[in-house]
Order: C-alpha cells, then sequence, then structure tokens
C-alpha cells in the first residue's frame, strides 16, 4: 500500500507543479513546448542525489542532460555520443559539464575489488582512471581525501576524452564550440567545484589524439 501511494504522491506533486508554474508564468509551458534552446549539455551520474536543474538554479529547457554512473565518457557509449552529437551539432550547445559528485558510489566500487555484477564491466573503466593516477592516490594515505581526490581526476579524464571525440573536434574547428568544463558537486554542502580544466580547443591535447583538419567528405 505505501508504494502505491508514494507512487501517487509523484502524480499529486506534478499537478501541484504544473500550478505552481502557471501562477508564476502563465506562459511557461506554452514557450518551453514550442522551442528547445538550452545553451549547456550537462553529462553527470545516475545518482539521484545529484540533479542537474536543481543544483545549478536552472529551469526546464535550460539544460540538456545525460547521466550514468559515475558521469563517464566511454567512447564505445553509443547513448552517450547519440546525446553529445545531438547537443553539439543540432542543438548547438555553448558549453559541455561534465559534474562527478564526491561520495560517488560507482568510484568507491571502482576503489574496491568486490564483485556486484553486470556492472563491474562499466565500473572497470572508472579502475582505468585508478591506474592512471595510481602513484597520486596511492601517496595520499587519509582514505577520504583519496576518495575525493579520485573522484576529481576521474572528471578530469572525462574533460579529456571529450576532447578526444571527432564530435568535439569538430565542432571546435567549425564554430570554435563548444568549451568542455569538469566541476565536482558536493552532496555535503550542495556547492559546486570548478575544476579548471576548461577545453576551448585541441592544442592541450597530444597530437596523437588529434584529427585532421577539414577532413575529406564522408564517402570520399
Amino acid at each position: 500500500m505505501k508504494d502505491i501511494e508514494s507512487y501517487e504522491r509523484l502524480l499529486l506533486q506534478n499537478k501541484a507543479w504544473v500550478e505552481q508554474r502557471n501562477n508564476e508564468d502563465k506562459d511557461f509551458f506554452k514557450r518551453l513546448s514550442s522551442q528547445q534552446t538550452p545553451d549547456f549539455l550537462w553529462i553527470g551520474c545516475s545518482d539521484s542525489r545529484v540533479p542537474a536543474n536543481q543544483i545549478t538554479g536552472t529551469d526546464p529547457g535550460e539544460v540538456f542532460v545525460h547521466r550514468n554512473i559515475a558521469n563517464m565518457v566511454n567512447h564505445t557509449d553509443m547513448s552517450m555520443l547519440s546525446v553529445l552529437d545531438y547537443a553539439v551539432n543540432v542543438l548547438e550547445v555553448k558549453h559541455v559539464v561534465v559534474c562527478g559528485h564526491y561520495g560517488c558510489g560507482g568510484v568507491l566500487a571502482a576503489m574496491a575489488n568486490k564483485q556486484i555484477g553486470l556492472i563491474d564491466n562499466w565500473i572497470r573503466h572508472i579502475k582505468d582512471v585508478y591506474r592512471m593516477h595510481q602513484d597520486e592516490l596511492e601517496a595520499i594515505s587519509d582514505m577520504k581525501e583519496r576518495t575525493d581526490r579520485f573522484i576529481e581526476l576521474n572528471v578530469i579524464e572525462q574533460v579529456y576524452d571529450l576532447g578526444k571525440t571527432s564530435i568535439i573536434q569538430n565542432a571546435w574547428q567549425k564554430r570554435g564550440a563548444p568549451a568542455v568544463h569538469g566541476w565536482v558537486y558536493d552532496i555535503r554542502n550542495g556547492l559546486i567545484k570548478d575544476l579548471k580544466v576548461s577545453m576551448h580547443s585541441d592544442e592541450e591535447m597530444p597530437d596523437v589524439y588529434k584529427f585532421e583538419k577539414n577532413p575529406p567528405p564522408a564517402g570520399s
């Protein structure tokens, strides 16, 4: 019975939200339904405590969102790549934000050796980040500080991985955008930390990851 009541509570809260919105702005839903022109793509964690719009104080329609476990940018993830391509090439967003969060369960799982199930195959990509930064991380004796730093490093690597995609590089060449940023949200106080790793071009990337300029047309 409680499950049914909880389910129905969401519907009631939806009606209350609509009423509140209409009272504040009678044309809100009319404008929202007519077009989608967000400036931001948000790649965040699936964690229910990290909702993009609420923690950034933005309205529906302002942020295009993709979420997965531990905010990963995997180059074989067609869901993420499809969202990225649509956001960058159709919506022409100005910014792409990778936002992790302290206390991330996916990162914590990657630091352990316990088998969980199918998700182990996803977590392996996070373990790769640990391996890349193992010396720095294991020099941190305090486990909370080590975990927090691992979470930051994971976000930083995802920013770099976005820069390695043809989607982002072609957009940089074509229109000089979007900028790519790395943030971490602190659930303990609600604040977002900018990791200061923004990328605006491929200048800071190793040459091996850079695609040729003005590639030949498809099929040629």
